[in-house]
């Protein structure tokens, strides 16, 4: 049987002495989730966006940018969700690290997903 860490795709990160542990945590844990969950945050996303009763398709990029941020950031249900196909990829070892700093590694993992979303979507 799987476990979760074997469905996702190890990265490849050199950590310095200078390396915190949520970037360590963000490095080892976080990204390779993102990686493995694209497909549903970038559906997810999509979805959202034609529930707003946005024509996000004919929104110039800045404000698809824009309407993409505020999306993540000010709307906490919409945010809680993203965090959730997150964090309900962690095993019991990622959760307790999680727990320890969880405003900081949501902050990470909000910022990781407006960058990956901005990428694909614009």
């Amino acid at each position: 049987m799987n476990t979760k860490i074997d469905l996702r795709t190890p990265l490849i990160t050199t950590n310095s002495e200078a390396t915190t542990p949520s970037e360590t945590f963000q490095n080892q844990t976080l990204r390779p989730v993102l990686k493995l969950q694209n497909d549903l945050y970038l559906t997810l996303f999509m979805h959202y966006a034609k529930r707003q009763k946005t024509d996000f398709d004919m929104l110039s990029i800045a404000n698809k940018k824009t309407f993409l941020q505020q999306s993540l950031q000010k709307d906490v249900g919409m945010k809680n969700i993203f965090i959730g196909m997150t964090i309900g990829m962690f095993t019991e070892e990622e959760m307790e690290i999680y727990v320890s700093d969880s405003r900081e590694l949501n902050r990470r993992i909000i910022t990781m997903l407006i960058e990956r979303l901005q990428s694909q979507i614009i």
